[in-house]
């Protein structure tokens, strides 16, 4: 009743203020509505990944938990590239230098920096590059991207820089140049160090803590025009390793890593848009855009 006696009625109002509520409202229904979707004007970014060579005859027990000591398998080595919102982004950086061609057979190979061509890419028009972990062969290429943010979890940068090299430990599976070229990209003043779980660290990229793959791996969920994709890298070696519930070989807690990809089918739009690190599988089952290059949305 007291709304009736102080609002005044329509038919009442000079046109130029009716026009003027009206457009009030229409404004104060659109926020309401973006902010109930969560969109928050988030973009929505393409989604590839990107097969820059290949380690044929990777025994599979060293990716799947329990799986036969006789099974081996080509793993596709593997980074993707997230476009939108002004931004070309990578989510790890491969590997290009000189020692782990010594130490790995490695087949097919082609620079990161020169693999992103077949999207019409220059390496000094990548944005950014987040970084899942420490392992040469995600974060060795960190550095052929001269204007590129690079992002890392704090924990996982500060702990491969520090504790990881004391007591004769030697780096705990990093190498020391792919640390070196961190710290120069920090002194440089384009490293971002992310501070925990569950944070949006680009408009439509939220970063994810992993399944301790090292001690503090990190997975991507993106925004896609399909809803959100979730990159594991490492965090998930194989589809295999959903497919069975069965943890990566290669862990610090194989339970921790269960409950990430549990968390990672809470995420994803649909189970198929969970993507694993390094298995071929992905470069069959989405589109191809070069022989390189599928489109994982």
């Amino acid at each position: 009743m007291y709304l009736q006696q102080i609002t005044p009625k329509v038919e009442n109002m000079p046109a130029p203020i009716l026009k003027y509520l009206l457009a009030l409202v229409a404004s104060i229904v659109l926020t309401a509505s973006a902010a109930a979707s969560g969109s928050h004007g988030a973009p929505t970014y393409e989604v590839y990944a990107v097969r820059f060579a290949t380690v044929p005859g990777f025994p599979v027990q060293y990716l799947v938990q329990g799986a036969a000591a006789n099974r081996k398998i080509d793993i596709a080595m593997t980074f993707w590239v997230l476009k939108g919102g002004g931004k070309v982004v990578l989510f790890d950086s491969g590997f290009y230098r000189d020692k782990f061609f010594k130490s790995w057979t490695v087949k097919d190979f082609v620079r990161p920096s020169e693999a992103i061509s077949e999207l019409n890419i220059k390496p000094e028009q990548v944005t950014d590059v987040v970084i899942s972990h420490i392992h040469w062969d995600h974060a060795d290429g960190a550095d052929l991207f001269p204007k590129a943010h690079v992002w890392i979890q704090r924990d996982e940068y500060m702990h491969y820089i520090g504790d990881a090299w004391q007591g004769g430990r030697g780096g705990e599976g990093a190498d020391v140049d792919d640390v070196l070229a961190l710290v120069k990209i920090n002194e440089a003043g384009r490293l971002n160090l992310i501070n925990g779980d569950d944070l949006e660290i680009l408009p439509g990229v939220r970063s994810y803590i992993g399944g301790k793959h090292t001690f503090q791996s990190q997975y991507l969920g993106v925004q896609t025009r399909q809803g959100t994709v979730v990159l594991a890298s490492d965090n998930v070696y194989l589809f295999e390793n959903l497919e069975k519930h069965a943890p990566i070989a290669q862990t610090l807690d194989a339970k921790s890593n269960l409950k990430a990809q549990d968390r990672m089918r809470t995420l994803a739009a649909t189970p198929a848009l969970i993507i694993p690190g390094h298995d071929p599988k992905v470069f069959v089952q989405f589109p191809k855009i070069t022989p390189r290059v599928v489109r994982i949305d």
